[in-house]
């Protein structure tokens, strides 16, 4: 997987850049039912507003792709930390989503097969 950070009205320090990809590298399994090709993350991470000090001032967004399928996850919280673990929780709940969709979707196709053959 590979991983290109960004930062908006932020410094992306080596520290914030060791924990993204800590965080990215749990969801690489969850994208292995899409393919073999290359995934790409891209994350920007970075502050909504300067002069707002309380309240959610971080934001955090990844857009994932992979075998030309998108994947997209945002959070907004008031610690940077808090909000990136928040994106990856939710992009696991978009990947996941996704892979029930087309679970059922086949196997509705393959009950429809299965009548055809019945009569």
């Amino acid at each position: 997987m590979k991983i290109i950070i960004k930062g908006a009205k932020i410094e992306v320090t080596n520290a914030i850049e060791v924990y993204i990809e800590k965080k990215l590298s749990s969801v690489e399994k969850f994208v292995v039912a899409y393919g073999d090709g290359e995934v790409l993350a891209e994350v920007e991470i970075g502050k909504t507003t300067e002069h707002h000090h309380s309240g959610d001032i971080f934001r955090a967004e990844v857009n994932l792709s992979t075998n030309g399928k998108q994947f997209r996850a945002t959070s907004e919280k008031s610690d940077l930390y808090a909000a990136i673990d928040d994106m990856r929780d939710e992009l696991v709940r978009v990947l996941n989503s996704c892979k029930d969709k087309e679970r059922t979707l086949f196997r509705r196709g393959a009950s429809a097969i299965k009548k055809l053959l019945k009569i």
